[in-house]
């Protein structure tokens, strides 16, 4: 996927990136520096990779940064970076869900283009500010809803769009982990505790941090829209301030002359399931089942006939999935590979905004509107919880 070219054309060519959060220890950071790099699109040159200056500047130094261009603020990183020749020309933003809102703003409004984690903030009041600038600046805003990215995630929803499922009746999502099953976060385990804070992380905990995932996947791949939602949400660990389990039944607006119904479980409290994200779709002709932790596969059923395997890059694999893919069948791709076509959709899209030109129709990835879609999901289910399970339109 990556293009040919001389040592000097790849650099000309690489974005410029700067990273907001993602220093020492930091899970996603990691991710995302991989992700921007493996397909040799990016170049990471700037930083404020924590709020910490001290933690700041040791992360800059074992990441190779420029001194100079290791920032103690991200707003310190906006106004400078916008008045360098060579500033950076894209921010990703790797940190908690509090901090997007704000740090999205100082980029945006100097037309850097912006990279955020999902979810897109953690209040939906934010979410509707951060909409509003994304619409009025230049510059691009992507969403990282990773698991869009994999290849037979593109396969599955090139299927649907094409009518191979016929008019869709029924979407089940389900996105269970076990870590949070305990009360790690008292221990001051990091991760846990910014997520368990509703300061930090917004209204939503297991609903936010992968239900949102979850739900976008299901809609993505369906290409339908929630008109209603009726949640039940828990916080099993004793003390603990956010949802660590919820159940989500769902009602879509209608299309094809089917209002389609759907079922959302997502859980932090489910020993056994280390990331069991899945998503089935059924549909008048036929059904599709797709798993992350098997990645490769798409289990495809036509009605009436026996259940078929579709492989990555195999027989019956479409051009939606081939487009994203970087090795032959056979050969496993997974997380971060998926992760990185995110990356690499947003290089060309920024690559058609540096030349003027169109962005070829077959980019795709995740936006502003999505993220505002999921914090909607997210105020709905708290909402429909809080009055005992109770229909809620969005």
């Amino acid at each position: 996927m990556a293009i040919e070219g001389s040592a000097s054309e790849a650099r000309e060519r690489r974005i410029r990136l700067g990273m907001v959060g993602g220093g020492s220890g930091a899970f996603i950071g990691g991710v995302h520096r991989i992700a921007a790099r493996l397909d040799d699109q990016y170049e990471l040159v700037a930083g404020a990779l924590s709020s910490s200056p001290e933690k700041a500047e040791q992360s800059a130094r074992e990441l190779g940064l420029d001194p100079s261009r290791s920032y103690g603020s991200f707003k310190e990183m906006a106004i400078r970076e916008a008045k360098l020749k060579n500033g950076i020309e894209a921010v990703a933003i790797v940190t908690p869900n509090h901090v997007h809102y704000e740090a999205a703003k100082e980029f945006l409004k100097r037309g850097i283009h912006v990279i955020c984690d999902k979810p897109l903030t953690s209040t939906l009041s934010d979410a509707r500010k951060l909409k509003k600038l994304a619409e009025e600046s230049d510059a691009l805003f992507v969403l990282t809803h990773n698991y869009t990215g994999y290849p037979m995630v593109r396969q599955a929803r090139e299927m649907i769009a094409n009518g191979e499922l016929g008019a869709i009746r029924l979407v089940q999502m389900e996105y269970p982990q076990d870590w949070l099953t305990e009360d790690i976060e008292s221990s001051g385990q990091k991760q846990a505790a910014w997520r368990t804070d509703p300061s930090k992380s917004g209204a939503g905990g297991s609903t936010g941090d992968i239900g949102t995932h979850a739900y976008n996947l299901g809609c993505f791949v369906s290409g339908l829209e929630l008109e209603e939602l009726a949640a039940d949400l828990d916080s099993f660990v004793p003390g603990r301030r956010l949802d660590d389990n919820a159940h989500v039944m769902m009602r879509f607006r209608e299309k094809d002359g089917v209002r389609a119904k759907g079922t959302l479980w997502c859980s932090q409290v489910a020993p056994g399931h280390e990331n069991g994200l899945k998503v089935r779709v059924y549909g008048t002709k036929g059904g599709l089942e797709w798993v992350q932790a098997d990645p490769n596969y798409l289990w495809y059923t036509p009605f009436g006939e026996p259940k078929r395997l579709i492989t990555r890059n195999g027989a019956g694999s479409g051009p939606a999935a081939a487009r994203v893919s970087r090795v032959p069948s056979g050969h496993p791709e997974g997380y971060l590979e998926g992760f990185a076509n995110i990356y690499s959709e947003a290089a060309r899209a920024i690559h058609a905004k540096r030349s003027g030109t169109k962005v070829d129709p077959a980019v795709v990835y995740p936006t502003v509107d999505d993220g505002l879609k999921g914090m909607v999901f997210v105020d709905a289910c708290v909402q429909s919880s809080k009055r005992n399970g109770a229909w809620v339109k969005v």
